[in-house]
């Protein structure tokens, strides 16, 4: 059953901008592996957090760096949570996150699915 659905759509040139103005923001926003990708990844990546945070209808019990962007070996992203996060999204009955990610004309985009086990 689906508990939650989030999408975001992120500026690139902008996000680009914000993390130029605001260097602290790397390391609140990203874990250290995702910090090392270009400027259209980790748009992408931020619009999947922030999606994920819609999904779960709110950001209580979730933090920026216990949610990582990854990519199995086929390329498909998926999440890799951990800490008080990870405890957060399975205290919902949240089994299965789902993660659709694209960039293209200067934004990047995140759909997010949260299921439940039943």
């Amino acid at each position: 059953m689906i508990i939650g659905i989030g999408v975001d759509l992120v500026d690139i040139p902008r996000f680009e901008r914000s993390i130029e103005r605001t260097p602290k923001l790397m390391t609140r926003l990203f874990t250290a592996s995702e910090q090392t990708l270009k400027p259209h990844s980790l748009a992408a990546r931020y619009a999947a957090k922030e999606a994920l945070i819609k999904a779960l209808g709110g950001s209580e019990g979730v933090h920026w760096t216990d949610i990582e962007v990854a990519s199995e070996p086929s390329g498909r992203p998926v999440f890799a949570l951990s800490g008080e996060t990870a405890a957060t999204v399975a205290s919902r009955g949240i089994a299965t996150v789902h993660l659709s990610l694209s960039h293209d004309a200067g934004l990047a985009t995140a759909y997010v699915i949260a299921e439940s086990g039943a």
